[in-house]
């Protein structure tokens, strides 16, 4: 076989026939010369030789992946199995502690699995397979010996991905670009990519205790495991930035302080940087460019990439899980890091190419691109749904995690028509006795046609919800005329999630989230400003949603300050007092700033970091403190998180409505007052109209809660409603004065200086200057300074010491 050479005439050809036409073969790629020189780890123009194979014991062809064992005799050893239903035959490659490869041929194989048994091989030995079969990229046929690959269902995996031409199936540099895909590289790729770790399952969860946090009690917490800890100064130097780190008591506390309930991890799962990015001399950060999903990633281990990260994360999820937070993957199962035809050759391409992802029906050499990074995962093939759910039980059962969410979930189901919510991947899952009870949280799009199905997952799925974070945001920054979806979003989406058996709790509420502006940047930038990631401030979305005040960037104008942080207030106790599950963005607590950068993805530095010495600042302690105060309020008060949707009737006769909504006059809104122009909005909980039933079967009861919202740039005086619904208010929280005193504590709600100067568009004098915080009365006019939030209680009947403003 020639340099490169490509398995022309002889290559079979009819397998696609029966789903399309394939295109027709370019002379130049049917019979492609060898170039006269090129650059390559072994001899350019021959396959690369390893020694002659020996051959494994027949071992088992399940568990899938490599699993030691000692058997009864006390020989130990370890299973290899790997699905390769078309391959020809499968090279089990050994390296030794000096990178010396041994090749070892399997050949056992039953239901297209083929294995073997090799006595001796202990945890800790480094390994992947070659596999032998056509190279017919025509019909989707990609095989390539001279590829080391990645064995899909390795628990763990050491060294790196490094960009080189080598780890490419075709020659990427072909002089006619258009076929390039079709030309075979003989290249040996495995100084280029990583290898699997054979890892001794020696572990168990006796002494774990889930803390099984129900739904609607949770509080979501998006960090990334490395930017989390980088900069924290409790964290000791050698753990920041690891499994460890996360799991130590200076990390936790700040989670338990705020009082968050579970964790939403940034992909953990075993990934690789672009090439593109590592010309740039960046990373892909984020991590959603997975290639190993059943390994942690290596990098985020402080003890070891030879089996030690296993151990580091259980211990890390087991911390976790003793102060009662649970722990949430952000799972990328929708592709992976082997990108389009000429993306690097690196496990599922060389292993079964179309048996793992999707192919077009017409052009078999290309891939169905739904995710916008190359290639998409076919959850249509049984053995695609087997390692996906395969690996989601093994995170669940042998890691300890407590649930996932599904980047681009959409992609997750599509069948031949489109987005199907009866597909079998949802199935397998809704029915699955371990999936089936941990949670489960889609992002529920992908960028393909049809693809945007908010709202459309079935009964188990709760949904990042961005029409609630488009809707704040809008309704904050002045740009919605009237309040109709507004209503929507406070109280649970019932628009999107009322039908099929859902809760309020299939809507994860949330402002920001990883890729987009931090909460900071949300009120302090117009544009993204992502020149750092190299792209010419090309990548990043442009539909920011975002109002910077004033002046683009940082400020030392007083006024814009305080209107600023004014703001962050108003949207985060907004976000933390809604109905459904909230979530945070690490850092929006502390005023955490990415200097504009809307698509920090390939930041692994100060730009993501989270910047601990913020809380030296008084203002940004107090943003904290703010934060903490209204998820008490939540974790107290079930009205606040409730479970069912609303009625908008009273349980008993007189009695006030479970909801009610009103305007600034004080009087229940009507039809056309939804529909009138209007940036304010009052909101009545009642705590004695609740639907839902305690352990015992009684009626749950609670404190009833006014909400009040002035996204105006003046002040409003809101008129208290009167009877049925109340007759005495006090008040609870309230961005516009972080002096007051909470009044589960009796300290302020911050202890620190108040707030700079108003901005020159609001009132010279405080609405608020003498005023107590109540008790107030019924019909009172309560001036609500703009823009600002207002959350009272209702109180019994008034006695005596009554405030009228």
């Amino acid at each position: 076989m020639t340099a490169w050479q490509e398995l022309g005439p002889g290559a079979r050809r009819g397998e696609a026939a029966d789903r399309g036409r394939p295109e027709p073969r370019p002379a130049a790629a049917r019979h492609a010369p060898a170039p006269a020189e090129a650059a390559g780890p072994t001899a350019v123009g021959r396959a690369t030789a390893g020694p002659e194979p020996a051959t494994p014991w027949p071992g088992s062809w399940q568990p899938l992946g490599a699993r030691f064992r000692t058997d009864p005799a006390g020989n130990r050893g370890t299973n290899f199995a790997l699905w390769a239903a078309g391959a020809e035959a499968v090279d089990l490659c050994l390296f030794d502690e000096d990178g010396r490869e041994s090749r070892h041929r399997l050949t056992e194989q039953n239901f297209q699995i083929w294995h073997g048994y090799l006595p001796g091989v202990l945890p800790g030995t480094r390994y992947g397979f070659r596999v032998h079969g056509r190279w017919d990229p025509w019909t989707g046929a990609r095989w390539n010996p001279a590829k080391l690959l990645l064995d899909p269902y390795a628990r763990a995996v050491d060294g790196r991905y490094l960009a080189h031409d080598a780890v490419c199936g075709s020659v990427r540099n072909w002089p006619e670009r258009e076929v390039a895909d079709t030309v075979r590289d003989n290249r040996d790729s495995a100084p280029y990519v990583p290898k699997g770790v054979v890892v001794h399952d020696d572990d168990d969860w006796y002494d774990d205790h889930r803390p099984k946090t129900p739904w609607a009690e949770t509080v979501l917490y998006e960090l990334h495991v490395r930017g989390f800890t980088m900069r924290h100064p409790g964290v000791p130097p050698e753990l920041r930035g690891t499994y460890a780190g996360l799991g130590h008591p200076a990390a936790i506390e700040h989670l338990t302080g705020l009082g968050i309930t579970a964790v939403e991890l940034l992909p953990v799962h075993q990934y690789a940087d672009e090439d593109h990015l590592q010309t740039r001399r960046l990373t892909n950060y984020w991590g959603y460019n997975t290639i190993g999903y059943f390994a942690p990633h290596a990098g985020y281990s402080s003890s070891g990439s030879r089996g030690q990260q296993v151990g580091e994360f259980k211990r890390m999820v087991r911390a976790l899980h003793a102060a009662g937070i649970e722990v949430i993957l952000d799972v990328v199962y929708n592709h992976t890091a082997e990108g389009g035809e000429l993306g690097p050759t690196l496990s599922m391409r060389g292993i079964d190419n179309a048996g793992y992802y999707r192919l077009p029906l017409n052009r078999r050499r290309g891939y169905a691109d739904y995710t916008g990074c190359g290639n998409t995962l076919d959850t249509r093939q049984p053995q695609v749904v087997r390692l996906i759910t395969d690996s989601l039980r093994y995170w669940v059962t042998e890691m300890g995690v407590d649930g996932f969410r599904f980047d681009l979930a959409a992609a997750l189901a599509r069948g031949s028509d489109g987005v199907e919510m009866h597909h079998p991947f949802l199935a397998a899952v809704s029915q699955d006795p371990v999936l089936s009870r941990v949670k489960l949280i889609a992002e529920p799009w992908d960028v393909g046609a049809g693809g945007y199905q908010v709202g459309g997952f079935p009964p188990l799925w709760a949904e990042w919800n961005d029409k609630y974070r488009d809707t704040v945001r809008d309704f904050w920054r002045g740009a919605r005329p009237d309040v109709r979806e507004l209503g929507y979003r406070l109280s649970g989406s019932s628009d999107l999630y009322q039908r099929g058996g859902r809760r309020p709790y299939a809507s994860v509420n949330f402002i920001t989230a990883h890729d987009g502006f931090t909460l900071r940047d949300l009120v302090s930038y117009q544009h993204k400003h992502n020149e750092a990631n190299g792209e010419d401030n090309r990548d990043g979305t442009n539909d920011n949603r975002s109002a910077n005040h004033g002046a683009e960037g940082e400020s030392t104008d007083p006024a814009v300050r305080a209107l600023r942080r004014q703001q962050l207030r108003n949207l985060l106790a907004t976000l933390l007092l809604s109905t459904g599950v909230p979530m945070l963005t690490a850092g929006d607590e502390l005023g955490r700033t990415q200097g504009g950068n809307n698509n920090a993805y390939c930041q692994d530095n100060e730009v993501s970091w989270l910047d601990w010495s913020l809380l030296e600042d008084p203002g940004w302690r107090s943003l904290r403190d703010l934060t903490a105060r209204a998820i008490r309020l939540r974790r107290e008060h079930p009205v606040l998180r409730q479970r069912a949707f609303f009625s908008g009737r009273a349980t008993t006769p007189g009695g006030r409505p479970d909801l009610a909504w009103f305007t600034a006059q004080g009087r229940e809104m009507t039809e056309a007052d939804w529909f009138a122009p209007t940036a304010s909005l009052g909101m009545l909980l009642s705590g004695t109209a609740m639907s839902e039933r305690d352990q015992h079967g009684g009626p749950l009861r609670d404190d009833s809660f006014l909400l009040l919202l002035n996204a105006a740039a003046r002040p409003v005086l809101f008129t208290l409603p009167g009877r049925p619904h109340g007759e005495l208010y006090e008040t609870v929280l309230d961005t516009a004065r972080t002096d007051r005193p909470d009044p589960a504590t009796g300290r302020g709600a911050a202890q620190v200086t108040a707030p700079p100067t108003p901005p020159p568009t609001a009132p010279s004098a405080d609405p608020y200057a003498g005023q107590p915080a109540g008790p107030y009365a019924a019909q009172t006019q309560l001036p609500l300074p703009g823009p600002s939030l207002h959350l009272l209680r209702l109180l019994p009947a008034p006695t005596n010491g009554l405030h009228h403003p």
